[in-house]
Formats: C-alpha cells, structure tokens, sequence
C-alpha cells in the first residue's frame, strides 16, 4: 500500500514540476531595454554645415580689348597699389600676307589715291565755274543799272552763282570722303604687314590695378593671345575676409543678422566667434551627397574676432560653423532617441516602476542630441531610450543601463 501511495505520488510531484516548467516556459519576459533621464538644464540649438572663406571684394582684371598678352611677372600674393602695372597687352600679330592679298590691299590704296585726286580736280573745276558764274553776275548787274539787259538775265547770273558754290561744296566734301578713303587702304595695308621681327607695330596697351591689395590668383600667367575681357589675374584684400556657408532654407528661415556663429579652421586652432551679416535673398537647387535635390541659401558671416586671430586664413579656406539660432537657460529637455510620433504628436514611453506607459509629451525645438520638452515630462523621469516595435504600454521592463544627455 505504502508503495503505491509512494508511487503516486512521485507522478504527481512530477506533473506539478513539468507544470511549472511550462508555465515558466511560456510566461512573458521584462523586455531589456535601455533608459534615459529628463533633465533640466541650459539648451542650444544650431545649425552645423561646412563653410570657406572668401575676400568681401575681389576685382577682376581682364583684358580691355583682344591682343597679345606679354607674360605676367606678379605672383599669387604679391602686393599691388592703386595703379600699379599688373599686365601688358600689345596688338595681335596678324595673319601672314600672300602675295594675291597683299597686292589687292595695294590696288585698293591706288584706286583711293585716284579717286582723291579726281575729287581735287573737280574741286579746281567748281572753283573755276564758280569764279566765271560769279563774273557773269557782276556783269549782268551793271547791265541791269544800265538798262541794258532784263531783270530776269541777273536773276538767271544770280542763280547760277548759287548753283555753283553749291557744287564746290559737294566737290570739297567728295574730296574729304576721298582722303578718308586714301587713309582707310594705308590702314588696311599697314594693318596687315609685319615688321621684320614677326610683330604687329603699335603701342603696348598696359593694364593697372584698380585697388590696392595682393593678387590673389593669376588666370593667364604667359603670353598668349586673349580675347577683349578674358580674366587676367585677380587682385583683392586677404585681410578683409569673410565666410559664406549655404544651408537647408528650412534652417535660414530661423538665422537672423546679428546672429552668434563659432568658427572652427581646424588644426588645433581656437573656435573664432562670427556674426551673420546676410541671408541672401535667393536660394538655390543643389544635390546632395545622397543624390538628394534640396533648396539651400547662402549665409554671409563676418568675422568678430581681431585679424590677428584669423590672420592665417586665406582666400578659399574651409571652416566648420556653427550658427546658434535657439538657446535657453532652464529648459527640460528628453534625448530625441526617446521621442516617437503618436497621433499628430509625440511621445515617449517612461518607466514606472518595471513597466514602460505611454507618455505623449509636447515638444518644442531640439538639436541632434535633445529636444525641449513644453508638457507632458517631468525632470528626474526615467524614459526608454531606443523604444522598438516590442515596447508597448504596460509592458514589463528590464532596465539594462541608463544614460544621461546634455545638450
């Protein structure tokens, strides 16, 4: 009897124990999950892109008419004052003459030369009509006094008088137009020749700098033939620098004139302090690194610290900004890992005791660490971290390590 009993209850205490395995087996598990604290705190907000510096007025010299351009001999930094001879420009050297061409350009000489001496020969001719024209009309005048003669014959003398100071005009005016034409063919033909040295003759054109500063590039350093305004060299003031960084329009629409910006050149140097001077007015389409189209603008910095800080920046240089466009003493604020939308706003799930509840919070500017919490959190509350799909309201929670933000 003992025996059976004994067996019996052997089965049953292995019934409770294989019970209790599945029961432990299939109970749910604390999800681990990583917490973070509401803190309160001071709170900045900026806007972060890559800039470079550029001198504020760069004057660009280019060549005032085509030619040849004689090399340049001022090097990249080199100092300049208002006036100071920066390049040469002398007259291209025409195209080589053959022998068919250049003995047209020297009929066309002849033919002006002609044509200006026949203008001279009328010129004598209506000199010589007009002197008769006039004889004949003081003529037909002492006729007229006399009775002699009618008073239609001295209209007539007086008319043709006219008739022929007008052709001597005419006649000086051909001979005007014929010299030009003479001195137009010697121009051609002059143009088109060469000296014995392979040169167009004329007077070297020189070129001087309009301001004083250093060349801060040369485009055309050797001789070459150049077109009228092809850039020669470039000539500014490093000393008066500033920075143009472009950023998302959605980031412009909160930077203001006036604003704080840190520049940072790298290097180990210190952070500069800058101001924003300008928002430009118009944006631009650029493509990001991803093959993204995004709307950026240009933000012009100055420079608030002394030249000395900053004397080795250059023309060109890259610099990290930082352009603060929110900052706030005693803010509360939660990581934005924490943060997740729910409904049209946010929320977070906090930690109460070991379960995690749905907490929506109202939120106000944040940067890429933390946001500002308006409502809804408390400093001191324990938040998740990183809440993934199996983080729900009521949830068992398992903290597996804490964090702490600053921002």
């Amino acid at each position: 009897m003992d025996k059976v009993w004994l067996r019996r209850g052997s089965w049953m205490l292995a019934g409770v124990i294989a019970a209790g395995v599945l029961v432990w087996a299939f109970a749910p598990r604390p999800i681990e999950v990583e917490t973070a604290t509401v803190t309160r705190g001071p709170f900045r907000k900026t806007v972060d892109e890559d800039g470079k510096t550029r001198v504020r007025d760069r004057y660009v010299v280019s060549a005032p008419v085509p030619g040849r351009l004689l090399r340049v001999d001022l090097k990249a930094g080199a100092p300049v004052e208002p006036g100071t001879l920066v390049a040469r420009l002398a007259p291209a050297a025409p195209a080589p003459l053959d022998a068919r061409t250049e003995l047209e350009y020297r009929e066309r000489l002849g033919a002006a030369e002609a044509t200006r001496l026949r203008a001279a020969a009328s010129v004598e001719r209506a000199g010589v009509a007009l002197e008769q024209a006039t004889a004949e009309e003081v003529r037909a005048a002492k006729l007229a006094d006399q009775g002699f003669t009618s008073r239609q014959a001295l209209d007539n003398a007086q008319r043709e008088v006219e008739l022929k100071t007008k052709e001597l005009t005419a006649a000086q005016f051909d001979g005007h137009a014929a010299e030009h034409q003479v001195a137009m063919a010697r121009a051609a033909l002059i143009r088109y020749r060469q000296d014995a040295g392979g040169k167009a003759p004329g007077a070297v054109w020189e070129i001087r700098s309009p301001v004083a500063g250093r060349v801060l590039r040369v485009a055309q350093e050797s001789e070459a033939v150049v077109a009228a305004g092809a850039a020669i060299l470039e000539v500014g003031d490093p000393r008066a620098l500033e920075v143009v960084v472009d950023v998302l329009t959605a980031d412009a629409a909160a930077i203001r004139p006036g604003t704080a910006v840190e520049l940072d050149h790298g290097g180990g140097a210190p952070i500069l302090a800058g101001r924003v001077r300008l928002v430009e007015p118009a944006a631009f389409t650029k493509i990001s690194a991803l093959g993204v189209e995004e709307q950026r603008v240009n933000v012009v910095i100055d420079f608030a610290a002394p030249t000395t800080a900053w004397g080795n920046l250059g023309d060109g240089h890259r610099v990290d900004t930082r352009i603060t466009v929110d900052t706030r003493d005693d803010a509360v604020r939660v990581p934005v890992s924490a943060l997740f939308r729910h409904g049209d706003g946010w929320a977070v799930f906090a930690v109460s005791g070991s379960r995690a509840r749905l907490q929506p919070v109202t939120t106000g500017p944040r940067n890429g660490v933390v946001a500002v919490v308006l409502g809804g959190l408390d400093p001191g509350t324990q938040v998740v971290a990183y809440p993934g799909d199996a983080v729900a309201d009521g949830v068992q929670v398992k903290v597996r390590a804490k964090r702490s933000n600053e921002g």
